[in-house]
């Protein structure tokens, strides 16, 4: 990314980077964010921080709720992180069997590394899993767009 580790840290720590990075055709809505202490929309996303949205891809069928939690973070709280930083969000209900995404960040000079990993598991049991390829390659797509949105937000394109 073509900017400091503090810079896209920062923008990715907020539930308003999520919505800037999420591609429209998951039409994403955010239904409420709350702080560890039970705090509403605070400004960071820390560990214990809860977003709750749902999403309708493409415009198809009921709209799918989503809970997302804040398990990890390094550096936590606002500390502003020199070489290195990640954190981690799992899903805690929604329509998957697993979500675990790390959101990893390396500084390189006046650049950053960016490295979404993500572990899940698909719902329906073994139906699912026989289409994990398929959503592979629908995710991989996924994160290609966000992190070609992170590159032209700090680019100014």
């Amino acid at each position: 990314m073509p900017a400091p580790i503090e810079d896209v840290w920062n923008f990715h720590s907020t539930v308003d980077g999520l919505r800037e990075l999420t591609p429209d055709w998951m039409r994403l809505h955010i239904d409420g964010v709350e702080g560890p202490d039970g705090s509403p929309d605070p400004e960071v996303l820390v560990t214990d921080s809860e977003i709750q949205m749902s999403m309708r891809p493409f415009g198809a069928g009921p709209r799918q709720r989503w809970t997302s939690r804040i398990v990890e973070r390094e550096p936590d709280g606002t500390t502003t992180p020199e070489r290195s930083a990640r954190f981690v969000d799992e899903m805690e209900g929604g329509p998957f069997r697993r979500w675990e995404h790390t959101h990893a960040f390396y500084a390189d000079g006046d650049e950053t590394l960016l490295v979404d990993t993500v572990a899940y598991r698909l719902p329906l049991g073994p139906i699912g899993d026989l289409a994990g390829p398929a959503a592979k390659i629908g995710f991989e797509g996924m994160f290609r767009d966000r992190h070609r949105r992170t590159v032209d937000r700090f680019s100014g394109t």
